[in-house]
């Protein structure tokens, strides 16, 4: 890869990969403006399924070593940095938490010879490829708030320096005036728009496929039919057997999963959104009495199963018994399912 740009820099730079493991990335950038040559070399591997490791070395006017680490899960995500140069040195690290599919807080921090930061704030994805940031950043600097405007791989950043000094009074209220603004306007204005906007989205969809569904519905029922005689049998020699029983599974919105035990009502809403799926799941147990969903299969083609919301994020919902003992399990549409599992024990 070779690069040209505004900073008045040739660059080229190449990658290896070394194993299943570990890269390497080695590159070369010249200044234009006083011919002076940098040398980089960059050793990633990956640690574990979540977590990866660099070491960086440069070689030139400024040299310097770097030792970084990333770890990204599903909620979380956290990394650090040390740099040590010959004539600075620094480290930097960063901690996100995804508070739901849409938003995030945020908290950083960065120390080094020509810097001391501390950064917090949050942000949220205002749709499929825009999301908005403010974040409150106090240092050696001064006081600022920035606000970020991410699209693509396009960013936008405005900082606005509130003080050059370090004022406690002001450095509070610089903080709680815009929390409290942001929490008040998420619970009274934000939150009741968007749960409208949805609750009309769910509804307009429910009448757009309401035939779809009925139809579905009563070809899950037929396929049901066939399969009760067999999945019966199995379920009674299991049971005599002390084996596994699915005593209970539902199959359908997530949303409607999430929230069937907790209220008594808009039962019939709840229920339009979810499919009972006992019997064809007691039927699939095979001799060994072992049930396999298999990963990335769809649980609404499996038979005596139906979609019963077009549209909406599902997930399968399972209790089951085995050697006397109660377990419960609940998967994504297209994750595995493999019962009878110890860690699904109640």
């Amino acid at each position: 890869m070779g690069s040209l740009g505004l900073r008045a820099l040739i660059g080229v730079q190449t990658s290896r990969q070394l194993s299943l493991h570990s890269t390497a990335t080695m590159g070369v950038a010249m200044s234009l403006r006083d011919g002076s040559i940098n040398l980089s070399n960059t050793w990633s591997r990956q640690l574990s399924e979540t977590t990866n490791g660099n070491i960086e070395l440069i070689l030139g006017p400024e040299s310097s070593i770097g030792v970084g680490w990333q770890k990204k899960e599903q909620k979380n995500a956290a990394s650090g940095e040390i740099k040590i140069g010959t004539g600075s040195f620094g480290a930097m690290g960063h901690y996100t938490h995804r508070f739901s599919s849409k938003s995030h807080g945020r908290i950083a921090g960065r120390v080094g010879s020509g810097s001391l930061e501390l950064e917090v704030g949050g942000g949220r994805k205002v749709s499929n490829f825009t999301t908005v940031r403010m974040l409150y950043t106090i240092g050696i600097q001064g006081i600022f708030w920035k606000f970020e405007l991410h699209r693509g791989g396009q960013k936008l950043i405005v900082p606005i320096l509130l003080s050059n000094h370090l004022n406690p009074v002001f450095a509070s209220g610089a903080f709680v005036i815009p929390a409290s603004l942001y929490f008040a306007l998420k619970k009274f204005v934000f939150k009741p728009y968007y749960l409208r906007r949805e609750k009309q989205k769910f509804l307009e969809n429910l009448e757009k496929t309401q035939g779809q569904v009925r139809e579905a519905r009563a070809a899950a029922e037929k396929a049901q039919q066939l399969l009760q005689n067999v999945a019966n049998r199995k379920r009674n020699k299991h049971l005599e057997m002390g084996g596994l029983v699915v005593t209970k599974a539902v199959y359908g919105n997530r949303k409607a999963l999430t929230t069937r035990n907790r209220s008594e009502e808009k039962v019939d809403e709840v229920a339009s959104q979810i499919i009972d799926v006992t019997l064809p799941l007691n039927f699939l147990i095979d001799e060994s009495g072992l049930l396999k969903l298999h990963d990335g299969v769809k649980k609404s083609g499996i038979m005596g199963f139906c979609d019963p919301c077009p549209g909406e994020e599902k997930q399968l919902y399972v209790e089951y018994t085995y050697g006397g003992n109660k377990y419960e399990a609940i998967v994504d549409d297209y994750e595995e399912l493999l019962i009878p599992q110890e860690r699904h024990r109640i």
